[in-house]
């Protein structure tokens, strides 16, 4: 048996800052970010900001163990809250010509994967010290 050695801060420190990133993202990258909205939705300027806010908000309450059982279920609520927008991506490719249709779909899935890892920090006797430690040689 090989020991990865995967810490749960290590594993916590990686997806608070692909959120931070992806939220400061919303800001640094706004016009496309707009250009995702679907039509359905009012306000797509304010979201794009309302949603950056909460990505990096959610992502700095993962780093302190007092909040990250909040930044879970909040992510959890962004990412189920996101989801429709993302469907209506897949099924209008013809609107991002720069994705893949692929892409727009394998989006899809990613969420859920995105959901399960948020769920983790929802469980408070998730605090395991190594992840997924042993492989087989």
């Amino acid at each position: 048996m090989v020991t990865l050695g995967i810490t749960r801060a290590t594993v916590t420190n990686v997806y608070a800052v692909f959120w931070i990133a992806a939220g400061a993202n919303h800001f640094f990258n706004t016009p496309f970010y707009v250009s995702i909205m679907p039509p359905y939705l009012p306000w797509h300027l304010a979201l794009v900001y309302i949603s950056g806010l909460a990505e990096i908000g959610l992502g700095v309450l993962l780093l302190f163990e007092r909040w990250s059982v909040l930044a879970g279920w909040g992510l959890i609520a962004l990412l189920i809250a996101v989801f429709p927008a993302n469907i209506h991506m897949a099924l209008h490719p013809e609107l991002y010509t720069y994705a893949s249709p692929f892409g727009l779909w394998l989006r899809l899935p990613l969420q859920g994967v995105l959901i399960v890892w948020a769920y983790w920090y929802t469980r408070r006797e998730s605090s395991v010290d190594n992840i997924g430690s042993e492989v087989s040689r």
